[in-house]
């Protein structure tokens, strides 16, 4: 699988190529456009918002995939090696060698029983995020630590070290959305952000 981008930062579009036989998992209304015989497969028995797989025929194909909004779109390289903690709101397709890691040790600690913000993927491909506003980085270097606020986070990988905490205890909190919560990261890795809010963009 192999993905070009185009339109990006403000209004991304990314065309996934795949081999013969080789598929993609996206949300159904996702898909802008595919080559002639792509297979689609709903993963949610048809009801909105469920996953499809797009599966190419014996001579391979492509898909259109865009985000419901405006925004960038920016794939993500896993290497096999190294797993990503991801924003939930900031997938827009995976491979079916990316799995999405459930109940992750590290975010259960980070959340406790709650389901929070984050999922977490590991695996081999590229893993295709969105986001709101064009896709920026924080390169850390061991050590050095920045703080994020959630609507703004997009992902980071295992090599950070990663504290959650409240800006105002006495203040509302959701670990659903990151609502009066924090994110400190220390090095050695690169955080991923977006530059526009999450929920004032989905506003």
């Amino acid at each position: 699988m192999r993905v070009h981008t185009r339109h990006t930062p403000g209004f991304g579009v990314a065309r996934v190529l795949l081999a013969p036989g080789e598929a993609v998992q996206a949300a159904a209304e996702s898909l802008l456009a595919s080559s002639f015989n792509v297979a689609e497969t709903n993963q949610n028995r048809g009801r909105k918002g469920g996953p499809s797989v797009f599966t190419a025929p014996q001579e391979g194909g492509w898909v259109d995939l865009a985000p419901l909004g405006p925004g960038d779109v920016y794939p993500l390289e896993l290497t096999g090696s190294t797993g990503w903690s991801v924003h939930r709101e900031g997938v827009l397709a995976r491979p079916s060698t990316v799995r999405v890691d459930q109940n992750w040790a590290p975010l259960q600690q980070l959340f406790g029983a709650d389901s929070g913000f984050l999922e977490h993927y590991s695996g081999r491909g590229p893993l295709l995020l969105t986001a709101p506003g064009p896709v920026d980085s924080f390169d850390l270097g061991r050590g050095e630590i920045v703080t994020v606020r959630p609507d703004y986070l997009l992902a980071y990988p295992d090599t950070l070290q990663c504290r959650l905490r409240a800006l105002d205890p006495s203040g509302p909190q959701s670990l659903r959305t990151g609502e009066g919560l924090v994110l400190d990261f220390a090095g050695p890795g690169t955080v991923l952000v977006q530059s526009r809010n999450r929920r004032v963009s989905q506003a």
